[in-house]
């Protein structure tokens, strides 16, 4: 009984001084915090009573709050007043104004219309792509940058304005009534039946409401007798993280834990379920994933991996693990903070870089010693740390570098393919099928001869590496007794824009293909033609058309040499 009664002692001991140092502790945080505010506060009023100038106390005291959220994760974004508008559309995807892409044109020194959204006050009215913007009602728009346009365009839903504009194939000035209203992005630009009964679904986002256009457009496939689906979230970096649980609760039975938040706070630690029955737990999925597919994109395909539910294919995702809340703010401003990380159903979490803006912005990844293995429903091996690891890897086709300049709107642009895509649509008032169209070799043909003609001028890489290999050498002392050998390799690199022109055809056909035909069709036009060039896609329905591909590629590893065991008694 002694020992019972002196170990019970020595631990009453031990608690009280555990929870005497978390005190000091939390005492000392408090002081610091204190400290630190009331030194702010009064650096603040001896620079506002006695600084040579007027201080602007909006942008000192928002750039003092910037920076110290720099200190902290890229999520963590302060919003005054005038920019909580922003953080709305980010969050709704919706805004209101005439449903317009813009840019800016470096040659003309101007904006003008890429794209008008379909079905939306710009295209209703007959805009155009490649239309100067001039003026905004009484406002002249020439010479101004796209922030100063974009500002002016945007206004309260049900206002009315004048836009003039020139357009460029007739080159006469023209004026456009346009009502202002809620402009939504579209979350599914497209969706169709394939050959062979292959679903296609593109989601772009994830903004409020988007699972009942991803449910409107399944439902309606499965009537036309879609018997597969490829879900593509490719370049989709998120959004909500219910509509995420609403899609996946699409594919999935009730009652199965998705996701768990956990952060500082007991409060914001949740659960999220699934809650409803599922529309089909049984047809074939690939979900398309890229090194942009983040936040509520990862939840998806994440979960429907860990529930072994769909095949995830293309390249790894971004890894964004964090959840962000938006809070009010004193004087109308709002601030979007990051408060808990999410765990998928394996248990996983996918962030995968160092997410603290530390050294200037330097992001540094998990390296996958550090990861830990995790498995899915029916035990197949998983890893945190790294984003969702597709179980196919197919790479996508790589822009060359004479892609880039061409499309460009940089300092040295030329707007060569601009103004070639806006003479192809002068002399084309329709063009195939958007499924299928792509311009041909003449047409090619003839933009080669525009490149050539205009001046067009681009640095190639190949250039670049040389000449840093040169500087290397000459500092190392090896260049002289190479130099024979750098010069015939110059030679042999030399410039020639005609030669890179046909080398590059079939890429550069590609890109001029998706420009006009976005410009016919609207973005469902280019979603939907893009699928002819696109290798995961082609390697996606490969999958789908063959069953026993699919069901192996979802076994675990002990199963598939089980399976391959099998096959060699067989023999």
């Amino acid at each position: 009984m002694r020992k019972i009664f002196l170990s019970f002692t020595l631990f009453l001991l031990t608690l009280g001084s555990t929870v005497t140092a978390q005190n000091n502790v939390n005492k000392e945080h408090n002081f610091d915090v204190a400290k630190n505010l009331e030194t702010f506060s009064a650096i603040y009023k001896y620079l506002d009573l006695m600084y040579v100038d007027t201080l602007n106390a909006d942008e000192v005291v928002g750039n003092g709050i910037n920076y110290m959220l720099r200190s902290l994760d890229p999520y963590t974004v302060y919003y005054p007043e005038d920019k909580v508008k922003d953080l709305d559309m980010m969050i709704s995807g919706k805004y209101a104004g005439i449903g317009a892409l813009i840019r800016y044109n470096l040659v003309l020194k101007n904006v003008v219309i890429d794209e008008p959204y379909e079905n939306m006050p710009a295209a209703e009215v007959g805009l155009k792509k490649g239309d100067v913007i001039l003026s905004i009602g009484d406002s002249s728009m020439v010479g101004k940058d796209v922030s100063y346009v974009s500002n002016h365009l945007r206004g309260d839903a049900g206002t009315t304005f004048i836009l003039t504009i020139q357009r460029p194939s007739t080159n006469k000035k023209m004026k456009f009534k346009i009502t202002r209203r809620a402009i939504q992005l579209p979350s599914v630009p497209y969706y169709g039946v394939q050959e062979n009964g292959v679903g296609y679904i593109d989601l772009n986002s994830f903004t409020t409401d988007c699972s009942k256009d991803v449910r409107r457009a399944f439902l309606d496939m499965k009537k036309q007798g879609m018997k597969s689906l490829v879900f593509d979230l490719r370049n989709n970096g998120g959004g909500s993280l219910q509509e995420a649980i609403n899609i996946v609760n699409m594919f999935v039975p009730k009652g199965l834990t998705l996701v768990k938040t956990k952060g500082k706070l007991e409060r914001v630690n949740k659960e999220y379920k699934t809650t409803v029955e599922p529309i089909d737990t049984v047809i074939p999925i690939v979900v398309l994933v890229n090194g942009e597919t983040a936040s509520a994109s990862e939840i998806t395909s994440g979960s429907l991996q860990d529930l072994d539910r769909a095949v995830i294919l293309g390249t790894r995702t971004y890894g964004k693990g964090l959840v962000q809340v938006s809070m009010e703010l004193p004087y109308n401003g709002s601030l979007k903070l990051t408060t808990s990380k999410y765990y998928i159903p394996s248990g996983r979490c996918i962030q995968a870089i160092n997410y603290k803006h530390s050294n200037g912005g330097y992001i540094e990844h998990v390296p996958d010693s550090l990861t830990h293995v995790f498995h899915t429903a029916d035990g197949r091996e998983v890893r945190d740390g790294g984003g969702i690891k597709p179980d196919i890897e197919v790479q996508p086709d790589s822009l060359p570098n004479i892609a880039f300049y061409l499309a460009s709107t940089g300092r040295d642009s030329t707007e060569v393919m601009w103004n070639w895509e806006l003479k192809y649509i002068k002399t084309h008032p329709t063009i195939a099928p958007a499924k299928d169209f792509v311009i041909s070799d003449a047409d090619y043909e003839d933009f080669k001869q525009a490149v050539l003609k205009s001046g067009f001028k681009y640095d190639r890489e190949s250039k670049k590496f040389l000449e840093s290999l040169e500087k290397l050498a000459k500092f190392e002392g090896y260049y002289d007794d190479a130099k024979p050998e750098f010069e015939a390799l110059e030679k042999k690199l030399s410039h020639n824009l005609a030669k890179d022109l046909d080398y590059n055809k079939q890429t550069l056909k590609k890109v001029l293909t998706s420009d006009l035909v976005s410009a016919y069709y609207y973005q469902r036009g280019s979603v939907q033609n893009s699928l002819q060039f696109d290798k995961q896609w082609k390697r996606a329905v490969e999958v789908l058309q063959n069953p026993t591909e699919y069901r192996n590629i979802l076994q675990p590893s002990s199963s598939k040499k089980g399976t391959e065991a099998s096959k060699t008694t067989l023999r």
